[in-house]
């Protein structure tokens, strides 16, 4: 398992950016070490990758979604059912990845990549207007929820810099069951398994515990 690339976007004006400042989703791959640390709460810390940008703080950035991981092998199936290429970072993922369980990762698990940044699974990526006009594929957002392979996010245990080819291994995985792509699911249109996600305890982010409570509150 190992990191392909690091992936790092400037402010980028977008007609479809969901705030007048523009957006970071087009991110391309750097040369070199990267610093990884911890970018404080939502609204107030963006990207966990120093030289990222996060424009759009109230729904993108912060602690739990600090860095945003795709699997290469996800992105090469999509690249034969679109029919074009899509390079690394396509997605506005920070880290490409080879050879990683990225989608069926379980909310909590840890990963090492090189040898000190440590990072946590803590939730799915959820697409959104800029998304689809990143894409430019007609009905992409549905293509992309009804795919049910989101990539995911990361928090940042243990800081520390990284580069392209960085071994990944995994340090830690959960006793439960709650996967990236089961949350994605439940949040997408799956209600009925909004209940199985406090399986994964504290790891789950805050917001997304919210939304469990308001679920079993109208059930």
């Amino acid at each position: 398992m190992k990191l392909l690339t690091v992936n790092l976007g400037h402010r980028t004006p977008s007609a479809h950016a969901a705030v007048e400042a523009g957006t970071g989703i087009f991110k391309r791959p750097v040369d070199g070490p990267v610093t990884v640390r911890s970018p404080g709460p939502r609204g107030v810390g963006g990207s966990g990758l120093t030289g990222d940008a996060v424009v759009d703080r109230r729904h993108h950035g912060g602690d739990d979604k600090a860095v945003y991981a795709y699997a290469r092998e996800d992105l090469d199936a999509w690249q034969h059912e679109l029919g074009r290429a899509l390079p690394n970072g396509t997605f506005g993922e920070n880290l490409t990845t080879w050879g990683v369980e990225v989608t069926h990762a379980r909310i909590g698990e840890r990963w090492r990549i090189g040898r000190h940044v440590l990072l946590e699974v803590s939730a799915p990526r959820v697409p959104c207007r800029t998304f689809q006009g990143r894409m430019g594929e007609p009905g992409w957002m549905k293509r992309f929820i009804g795919a049910a392979v989101p990539g995911a996010y990361l928090r940042v245990i243990e800081p520390g810099r990284i580069r392209a080819g960085d071994p990944v291994r995994r340090e830690h995985r959960p006793d439960h069951e709650v996967t990236v792509r089961m949350v994605f699911q439940a949040l997408t249109g799956r209600r009925e398994l909004m209940p199985r996600l406090l399986d994964a305890g504290e790891t789950l982010p805050e917001e997304t515990r919210r939304q469990v409570a308001k679920y079993l509150e109208h059930a």
